[in-house]
């Protein structure tokens, strides 16, 4: 924990507005937000870009990060927002309220956790026909990730030359994310889907093209 803090730390201070791989997939995830949702939950939210927009559909929206450096960045980017409250913490010794959300959000941020700890954690805090959603990295598996890799990278180069004019990101900002890249694990599909079936039945997990996953998730009633 401590290392992953020190590096979003220091990406915090070359974080920009703008288009990237996970915000490209921000729509999808709001169709699923819950109408007339109340308290809403973003677990890793960085700084900030997906706890507004949930801001706007939601009373409420509780903010979590590791790092002191993208809440404060989240705060300065969130002035026009005061439904939303962040904090600095560890999702895993967080106190999570029992049912306190109509909405638990949570992007890029599992592989850096036990995923089975944490959407056990979810699930508990979730209310009923409330709605579990998440974006994360995967680890390629078979010919089909390999063949994907082609299209994905013809695709992303087109939409972030479109979205920010330019083709890759600046250097400090590459060399970075590939510093704290030497930390990272990700989970194969196969392994989301069959801790999924045990933990969250009827969930709805999804390959995206740009080497995400998501996982929605509604809870119908309290014994699921």
């Amino acid at each position: 924990m401590e290392i992953i803090r020190s590096d979003f730390d220091r990406l915090a201070l070359l974080e920009t507005r703008g288009w990237n791989h996970n915000s490209h997939y921000h729509p999808y995830l709001l169709r699923h937000v819950p109408p007339g949702c109340q308290e809403s939950l973003d677990v890793g939210c960085g700084s900030g870009a997906f706890a507004r927009l949930l801001a706007q559909r939601s009373q409420r929206v509780v903010g979590l990060d590791l790092s002191p450096q993208m809440i404060r960045l989240a705060r300065e980017r969130s002035g026009e927002w005061p439904n939303i409250d962040y904090h600095v913490a560890d999702a895993l010794a967080w106190d999570w309220p029992a049912e306190g959300f109509d909405c638990i959000a949570s992007i890029a941020t599992l592989h850096h956790l036990p995923l089975d700890a944490v959407l056990a954690k979810a699930k508990a805090a979730l209310r009923l026909k409330g709605v579990l959603l998440v974006l994360d990295l995967r680890q390629g598996e078979g010919w089909l990730d390999l063949l994907a890799g082609i299209p994905a990278a013809a695709v992303s180069a087109v939409l972030r030359l479109a979205k920010t004019g330019r083709l890759r990101e600046p250097p400090e900002v590459r060399a970075a994310w590939a510093e704290h890249g030497r930390h990272d694990t990700y989970l194969p599909l196969s392994r989301v889907r069959r801790t999924c079936t045990a933990l969250l039945p009827g969930a709805v997990v999804k390959r995206h093209l740009l080497w995400r996953y998501s996982i929605v998730w509604g809870k119908e009633t309290s014994d699921n």
